[in-house]
């Protein structure tokens, strides 16, 4: 049951170290060497009575190892026999006798001599005989069906184990003799305990079993594949020799040859072309009407049909850029000078890479109809994407082609319309994209839109870099606020106004009326339609910041034009004011009765909304009670705190203004903002409110030619505002003279249209005193009072980003 102790003394004895291979006790080995330390290793022992000890290395790829790279635990063997074979080398026949262990290497040049000292196994503990039983038959079986999964054993080595009744034996014969790794073959031999040997083997062997059964199944699963792809290939030669005999040409060999022809002439990049020859190759080695190579073949048409290397040339000549730029749209002054100066640049410097701007304003200014118009000046391709209402990030990414019906995204697929890698293009509504739970495609547009990183834009379903760095992008808005500040910061922002009353008619006289005559059958000596006409339909049937209803009424003028010529009852129609309330009914939008009296209480008051500038009344009613206020009219948060702020700004100085200092005890307040169905917000309309309030509580007429914006604080100080441009718009429909603004946002006045600046009388306020002398009638100059004088005005603040009132 263990090894005999008879060698317990030390010996110095030569060394082999073995690779790849573990000897144990009572087996014989055959092992070729020749590296010069094993030979002369084995001539020292055959000269000392043909002891030697065999040790494994830790590293087979070693081939020079020293003292560290041998394991300490091996076998004290016994040459038995020694031949010479082709070369240098030696084949050797070799009697493990012991177990030993290395005590110290005494000699490592020019071969290993090592003290080694006798390392036998511990006994057996008594009473354990039931432990060993059991350990032995577990061993027995797994080695049994380790057999079965493995049939080129031998059937000498089977006999040995299964009727081996000693577990040293069974331990050190079935390791010595299983193919196993070296590290699991040494464990077993320095393991001393028997019975932790037998436990170390049925580990082993559970674990190879379950390779071996992986295996097994792999096996059949790969068997059944060849047999299927044999008998396809034989069906497919067969298909091929009847297509060759029918005379049809389309082959699978015909459509790898054309996919290769058309990789070469496109002249790619060594990444692309490589990565689309491998897929070509994928392509031939398949079914040609299997699922994935339907996948393949759309996945080659795409990249295949992309504008590598197509380039337009990009025209130089500004001064025909400009005429076409004026032919197709009248005023947008800023678009059309930032386009030109993109001409010129691009003239100088033909290195430049494409821009990226965005037009901001309300909807029917002509945003995305002069990207057309861009693009012809500039003499690049147009393409346009929809991104209103898009959630999916992989509408830009695209889809891993990973499935059937895959597709590249948004980009990729406009490139591959534009047929070109300069085109324009237009990302149109880009302030109304989703996002949910699928990704924020606003995220990915950063990358696209940021021309440091666009030069290699990589789309999931493409998988290769595609340069858009020559693109001009064009993107459009409504509403600034809602663009992502990341993708804001990105773009150059042109902000697009809404049309004047005088823009509108010259945009009807020369773009809307001869494209509705002509849609509508008509010519210029059948119908026409007078200035006066055009100015009662702007003004009485339209009432937006661009012109769209307006293309509409003037197309259904031309059409009851058209119905009465077919009718016989006119030859030719001039439309005139008259006519155009008999062809389209009662006026739907009547003038405002703003200027023609002033009131008490009320104050014109200027919005901004996502379509342009309006112009709100805020009415104030002072009635007897106990110093409520009510505030009415779907007003916001920030517009009632405004409210409260003029109403304690009151209270502090009431005497000032001829007010009641018991007002706020003895009179309830009632703030209303007519349209109560419309929700309003912001800031702006403090100023407004806190002059209704004065009013109200004076008694004082205010004017109604003045209107006003501006944010009151509870000093009196008025802050700037955002939206000028649009309000002053407003203000400039309605007919108001004169427009009060805060000082800070005097700069602004530049940016409004000059017929507006013409014909409004803006006047920058620092303070409320300074507005309220410009909007009350005959108010009396504000008493001073030298114990509770008001604060001295700030400098302005700087404007915020656009708000609602």
């Amino acid at each position: 049951m263990r090894e005999k102790r008879t060698l317990i003394q030390n010996q110095t004895l030569p060394v082999i170290a073995l690779r790849g291979l573990v000897l144990f006790p009572k087996m014989v080995l055959h092992f070729d060497i020749g590296r010069e330390k094993s030979i002369a290793a084995l001539n020292q022992a055959l000269e000392e009575g043909r002891k030697i000890f065999l040790t494994a290395q830790s590293d087979i790829q070693e081939d020079d190892p020293h003292d560290e790279g041998l394991y300490r635990v091996g076998v004290i063997a016994e040459i038995k026999q020694v031949i010479r074979v082709q070369g240098t080398g030696l084949r050797v026949m070799a009697e493990g006798l012991t177990r030993a262990k290395i005590l110290s290497v005494t000699q490592e040049d020019p071969y290993f001599i090592a003290e080694v000292r006798p390392y036998p196994t511990r006994r057996i503990p008594s009473g354990s005989q039931d432990l060993v039983s059991a350990l032995m038959r577990t061993v027995k079986n797994l080695f049994e069906e380790y057999v079965s999964l493995s049939p080129k054993m031998p059937k000498e080595l089977v006999l040995g184990v299964m009727v081996a009744e000693d577990p040293l034996l069974l331990s050190e014969y079935v390791a010595g003799n299983v193919p196993l790794p070296v590290e699991e073959k040494q464990e077993v031999l320095e393991e001393s305990n028997v019975l932790r040997r037998l436990e170390i083997l049925a580990e082993i062997f559970e674990n190879e079993n379950e390779i071996l059964r992986l295996e097994a199944g792999i096996y059949e699963k790969v068997k059944s594949q060849i047999d299927r792809n044999q008998k396809e290939y034989y069906l497919r030669e067969q298909m091929k020799v009847i297509s060759e005999e029918l005379g049809d040409d389309d082959s699978p060999e015909a459509e790898v040859e054309e996919y290769l022809n058309r990789i070469e002439k496109l002249g790619l990049g060594e990444e692309a072309a490589e990565k689309l020859v491998k897929e070509v190759n994928r392509l031939a080695k398949m079914p040609s009407n299997s699922q994935e190579a339907a996948v393949i073949r759309g996945y080659l048409d795409v990249c295949l049909e992309l504008p590598w290397n197509i380039h337009r040339t990009v025209k130089s000549d500004i001064k025909e850029a400009s005429r076409i730029l004026d032919h197709d749209h009248y005023g947008m002054k800023k678009v059309k000078e930032r386009v030109l100066e993109s001409i010129a640049v691009q003239a100088l410097a033909p290195d430049q890479k494409g821009q990226i701007l965005c037009l901001v304003g309300p909807p029917g200014v002509g945003k995305t109809s002069v990207a057309r118009s861009i693009a012809r000046a500039t003499g690049r391709d147009y393409v346009r994407i929809s991104l209103g209402g898009v959630k999916d990030e992989s509408d830009i990414r695209g889809h891993r082609k990973t499935y059937i019906g895959s597709m590249p995204g948004r980009i990729i697929d406009a490139m591959r319309r534009a047929k070109s890698n300069n085109p324009l293009m237009l990302l149109d509504e880009v302030d109304k994209l989703g996002g949910d739970y699928k990704g924020d495609p606003s995220s990915a547009l950063l990358e696209v839109l940021d021309s440091e990183q666009n030069h290699a834009f990589r789309d999931h379903f493409l998988e290769l870099p595609f340069d858009l760095s020559e693109v001009l992008f064009l993107a459009t808005a409504n509403n600034a606020e809602q663009i992502p500040a990341p993708l804001y910061d990105r773009m150059e922002v042109i902000e697009l106004p809404s049309y004047t009353r005088e823009e509108k008619l010259h945009i009807a006289k020369e773009h809307l009326i001869p494209k509705q005559r002509t849609k509508n059958g008509l010519d210029g000596r059948q119908a026409r339609i007078t200035d006066e006409a055009l100015y009662a339909v702007i003004d009485g049937y339209t009432r937006e910041a661009g012109v769209r209803t307006l293309e509409r009424t003037i197309a259904s003028l031309f059409r009851k034009c058209a119905k009465k010529i077919v009718a016989g009852e006119a030859k030719r129609i001039t439309v005139t004011p008259e006519l155009v309330e008999m062809l389209l009914g009662p006026r739907k939008f009547l003038p405002d009765d703003l200027g023609k009296a002033d009131e008490v209480g009320v104050v014109n008051g200027l919005a901004w909304t996502s379509v342009g500038g309006e112009m709100l009344q805020v009415e104030v009613a002072v009635l007897d009670g106990s110093g409520k206020v009510e505030l009415t009219g779907s007003l916001g948060d920030v517009m009632k705190e405004s409210a409260h702020a003029a109403v304690s700004f009151l209270r502090a100085h009431a005497e000032r203004y001829h007010i009641s200092p018991t007002f706020y005890k003895d009179k309830d307040i009632h703030v209303h903002v007519p349209e109560g169905a419309v929700p309003k917000d912001g800031p702006s309309a403090g100023v407004t409110i806190c002059t209704a309030l004065v009013s109200a509580l004076s008694g004082t007429p205010v004017r109604s030619n003045v209107a006003m914006t501006g944010e009151i604080t509870l000093r009196g100080r008025v802050l700037p505002i955002g939206g000028l441009r649009e309000k002053s718009m407003a203000a400039f429909r309605n007919r108001i003279q004169t427009v009060v603004i805060p000082a800070a946002n005097e700069p602004d006045i530049a940016e409004i249209d000059p017929a507006v600046r013409e014909a409004i009388h803006f006047v920058p306020v620092r303070g409320i005193d300074e507005v309220l002398q410009l909007a009350l009638a005959d108010l009396p100059a504000p008493e001073q009072k030298a114990a509770a004088p008001m604060l001295p005005m700030l400098a302005a603040e700087t404007p915020r980003r656009p708000v609602t009132c």
